[in-house]
């Protein structure tokens, strides 16, 4: 039986419903997480999935029975740790790890929180994460073609062959438009509706560390550095794609725990 992500309610004001979309905030307790972590959170991401329908994981993740699917996924990620303190490659944990979860997609929140509902915990290699309590967080209205947002995860923006690129960058918005507007075709069938304006209000450069086993095969160095940035920006665009861009994330590397964005005005 499927939980209410979606909660319909009657404006019986002027007689309009009203759909209000939702994230899911995990709240779990562990010891010990990696630094690296953002692996651990995808592959809990598609246990989940797969403990619910394992057809639908299928679909997002592979085609043709068994190759990978590289398309972007209509949802991104952050995570969030209370009283740590990291020694060598992980993360000590006081308090809780809390780990968001957004996206426009109905089918995919309602398959992930039911997945996610479950599983009284999550083993990924030797760490370990016991599920608290999940709620359900309304989304923010945005009803301005320009909107303040932080972010909850860093943007990662790469250019057309691959390497990642500055803020500073003079192609930073160019490619910053380009991937929302694949995002955006992937999602709802169709890219931006206007030009997306980029301002940096207070941003700053954030080095993530990912452990990718495949870069690990490849180059035998531990960790993929990944140049992204965090903080405070404006946005200015059409109030259609700026809500579904919240709700997607922003940038590059969304399904791997960047981009998620909150809104602050």
């Amino acid at each position: 039986m499927a939980y209410i992500l979606y909660n319909v309610y009657m404006n019986y004001k002027n007689g309009i419903k009203e759909v209000i979309l939702v994230r899911i905030s995990y709240e779990g307790k562990c010891e010990i997480i990696p630094v690296a972590y953002h692996m651990l959170f995808v592959s809990m991401i598609k246990e989940a999935l797969k403990n619910v329908c394992s057809e639908y994981y299928k679909k997002i993740y592979f085609y043709d029975g068994y190759r990978s699917n590289k398309r972007s996924k209509n949802f991104c990620f952050s995570v969030f740790m209370k009283d740590f303190k990291i020694q060598e490659n992980n993360f000590i944990v006081n308090d809780r790890v809390i780990f968001n979860i957004s996206s426009p997609d109905y089918e995919f929140m309602v398959n992930v929180y039911n997945g996610l509902q479950k599983m009284s915990n999550f083993q990924y290699k030797n760490f370990k994460i016991e599920k608290i309590r999940i709620r359900l967080i309304n989304e923010r209205k945005i009803a301005s073609g320009t909107t303040i947002f932080n972010t909850l995860s860093p943007i990662c923006v790469k250019d057309k062959d691959n390497n990642m690129i500055d803020i500073s960058h003079s192609n930073y918005v160019q490619e910053l438009n380009y991937i929302s507007n694949k995002v955006l075709e992937n999602f709802r069938g169709r890219g931006l509706k206007k030009e997306l304006q980029f301002m940096p209000i207070d941003m700053r450069k954030k080095i993530v560390k990912e452990d990718i086993k495949a870069f690990k095969d490849n180059t035998n160095r531990e960790f993929f550095y990944v140049n992204a940035y965090a903080g405070r920006f404006a946005l200015t665009g059409d109030i259609e794609d700026l809500r579904d861009i919240y709700m997607l994330g922003l940038g590059f590397k969304r399904n791997q725990g960047f981009g998620m964005l909150e809104v602050l005005g």
